[in-house]
């Protein structure tokens, strides 16, 4: 089988009430059943938006979490569980995105938790990986990269629970995008090491993204790409016209 096609938005730290109308925009949508789109609001707006995509439950657009601690429960203030995400309606969540490793000082080994207990709570991890411009400059893109597969990659996992995403932090949200050939070159980097984690069959098969600076205007070039299974959206996810285009783009590719 070949890896299901994905593409996910994450709206970060962004969206109020008043946004929902985009997500319903895209819960209305026509998109292709081949194509799996899952929604990453603020946590404030999970249970709203949930409500919001269940009211075109033929769609199937699902919902995620921006991040999720370690813990199942406990006294952490600010903080949200897996099984909360779940609770609210989600069925994935992030995990290891470079901002949350920068702003909060995730490391590796606690991103490895993350996925876990995301994935104990009946959730699919999206599991985030990439290299800042000076380690790229350096040479050391895939040294970077192959020590946060080793460190942040769940002990247990096969193809529909884990998927894993390549955003290159030099180009999120700057405009800048990795060229085709780096795109295929880290892909192909994180495909190998999959299979050698976790065989040849869910490694083949687990779904690997592509985020950073995607847009309607090169989402197809990258979609061709070999072992692009999809996308990480930021800023083009807010807007349901333009997700739309990214996904349909994924869909023909």
């Amino acid at each position: 089988m070949a890896p299901k096609k994905i593409a996910a938005g994450n709206w970060k730290m962004n969206g109020l009430h008043s946004a929902l109308n985009e997500a319903s925009a895209l819960a209305n949508a026509d998109i292709a059943s081949h194509v799996r789109v899952v929604l990453c609001p603020p946590a404030t707006l999970l249970a709203a938006m949930n409500a919001t995509l269940g009211a075109v439950p033929e769609q199937g657009v699902q919902l995620g979490g921006q991040t999720c601690h370690t813990a199942r429960s406990g006294a952490h203030t600010g903080d949200i569980s897996a099984e909360m995400l779940k609770d609210a309606g989600a069925t994935h969540v992030i995990v290891g995105h470079s901002e949350r490793r920068t702003d909060h000082a995730e490391s590796d080994a606690e991103v490895k938790t993350q996925a876990t207990t995301a994935i104990d709570a009946g959730l699919v991890a999206i599991l985030c990986i990439g290299e800042t411009l000076q380690e790229r400059e350096a040479g050391k893109t895939l040294e970077i990269l192959g020590r946060q597969l080793e460190n942040s990659l769940p002990d247990a996992a096969d193809f529909k629970v884990l998927v894993v995403a390549y955003e290159p932090v030099w180009a999120i949200g700057t405009g800048k995008v990795a060229t085709l050939d780096q795109i295929a070159e880290v892909h192909g980097f994180v495909r190998g090491v999959l299979v050698g984690e976790y065989g040849a069959g869910d490694g083949a098969e687990m779904s690997i993204l592509y985020g950073g600076s995607v847009k309607p205007d090169n989402a197809a070039a990258i979609f061709a790409t070999e072992n692009v299974d999809g996308a990480l959206v930021g800023g083009a996810s807010l807007k349901a016209a333009d997700f739309i285009k990214i996904i349909n783009a994924l869909a023909a590719a």
